[in-house]
């Protein structure tokens, strides 16, 4: 009976593996985990917005820990999370334009408008309300200048 039921656990592990190994498409780590990065940004920019916008209650501590992670992200490595050829057309799962890896892409510039905008919320963010209303529109612009010069659009 053990070898039955140890045999039967093998079986079960290795159709498992199969399952687990068969692959989502190029890349599909990186496109996962640069997705995931990009609701950990939304999330924050959202905390940020909802205070700007006066939809949420202006909180100096919660606007400085939503500027802090943007800022944190803004200054990740993520360049592996970005192969050539896991683009929208390679993968369906991505909505990254093949334009980002193209001669002449811009995309390092548009990283670091992200990056200095991410700064400049992080020293305005728990300041007062103005402030951080002041350092918005250069956030959402950085944001926006990227998604629609380098992102397929979605239904």
């Amino acid at each position: 009976m053990k070898k039955i039921v140890a045999g039967t656990a093998m079986a079960l592990l290795s159709m498992a593996s199969i399952g687990l190994a068969q692959d989502e498409g190029p890349f599909a780590k990186e496109i996962e985990a640069r997705q995931g990065l990009m609701v950990y940004r939304a999330i924050n920019i959202g905390t940020l917005a909802a205070m700007a916008k006066g939809e949420a209650e202006y909180d100096a501590a919660k606007a400085t820990t939503a500027a802090n992670a943007l800022l944190a992200s803004a200054n990740l490595d993520a360049s592996m999370l970005w192969p050539p050829g896991s683009d929208n057309a390679a993968n369906p799962e991505s909505t990254a334009s093949a334009a980002i890896w193209a001669d002449g892409s811009d995309i390092g510039a548009k990283a670091g408008a992200f990056k200095a905008a991410a700064e400049a919320m992080a020293g305005a963010a728990g300041t007062d309300l103005a402030s951080l209303q002041g350092a918005m529109e250069a956030l959402g612009g950085s944001c926006g200048g990227c998604h629609k010069a380098y992102r397929v659009p979605t239904n």
